[in-house]
């Protein structure tokens, strides 16, 4: 049964921060096993923040902004006799981090008319300072999770 998972324990640094979290966004930022393109777009969209944010370091930058778009609650569907309710419960940190990345690629490919690295570059900028499509993302979340407190006995 020694199926290899990609899983923490697997996961190196980046070659360039050696951080944990970088390696683990260019994985999810590539298309078609191309990892040294997505590295390319992270990098330079690094660079464009350097130069947006001058008294912080890009990676630092980064990660705060993966802070800042993290979620605390969302609702789930829960069945109570035959009626579906709607909830709120506490995110775990795994799914926390990955529903955070997942919705600033989602806001970088939604977004048209611009290179990739600029369009991550804006958005992480934009999450860095609370605003922007992932953070707006995020406060549905969690506006759903509190029109449904009612439910919360059902967690």
């Amino acid at each position: 049964m020694g199926r290899i998972t990609a899983s923490k324990k697997q996961l190196k640094g980046d070659p360039v921060y050696g951080s944990i979290l970088a390696s683990k966004f260019i994985n999810c930022l590539m298309y078609d096993g191309k990892k040294t393109v997505a590295q390319n777009v992270f990098y330079d969209a690094l660079r464009v923040i350097e130069t947006k944010i001058a008294d912080k370091s890009p990676i630092e930058v980064f990660v705060q902004a993966v802070e800042n778009i993290k979620p605390n609650v969302e609702v789930r569907s829960k069945r109570v006799g035959g009626a579906s309710y709607q909830v709120p419960m506490q995110v775990q940190k795994g799914r926390q981090l990955s529903l955070a990345i997942r919705w600033l690629l989602s806001a970088v490919r939604d977004k048209k008319g611009q290179p990739t690295f600029q369009k991550l570059a804006t958005e992480i900028v934009n999450a860095y300072n609370k605003e922007g499509t992932a953070i707006t993302k995020r406060e549905n979340v969690h506006r759903m999770a509190d029109a449904n407190r009612a439910f919360a006995h059902f967690a």
